[in-house]
């Protein structure tokens, strides 16, 4: 069973970090493309930042460009997304996602055609 599980959010202060992980079980990491997105209340879903699975196409959204990255730990089939600079407008439940698809990393988040996803974690940036 393909299973992602995150972890790390929280409550955070404006110009302050967090570390989001999402582990997976059931396949191998390596092999798929991932991504994260949020959605905050009343809007649609945003795709943060996608990564091709063999790391060649990284995408980042304009509001998280230079504060954001993405990576993965293959060795301990988890994803990772560092957020630094975060701001009120970051705030968002945030999905780690993951698919054998083959493609660059702006399609995949424009498209979000993922077909593994974590259960979300609450991000908050507040004074």
């Amino acid at each position: 069973q393909l299973q992602l599980v995150e972890s790390g959010g929280g409550l955070v202060q404006p110009g302050g970090s967090l570390k989001l992980s999402c582990v997976a079980s059931g396949f191998t990491l390596d092999y798929y493309a991932i991504g994260w997105f949020r959605q905050a209340p009343g809007k649609e879903r945003e795709g943060v930042s996608c990564a091709s699975s063999g790391g060649g196409s990284i995408y980042y959204a304009d509001s998280v460009k230079g504060r954001f990255t993405i990576s993965r730990d293959n060795t301990a089939n988890t994803m990772y997304l560092q957020m630094n600079s975060l701001q009120p407008e970051d705030t968002a439940v945030y999905y780690c996602a993951a698919d054998p698809l083959r493609s660059t990393g702006e399609r995949l988040c424009s498209r979000g055609i993922f077909r593994s996803w974590g259960q979300g974690t609450q991000v908050t940036v507040s004074s």
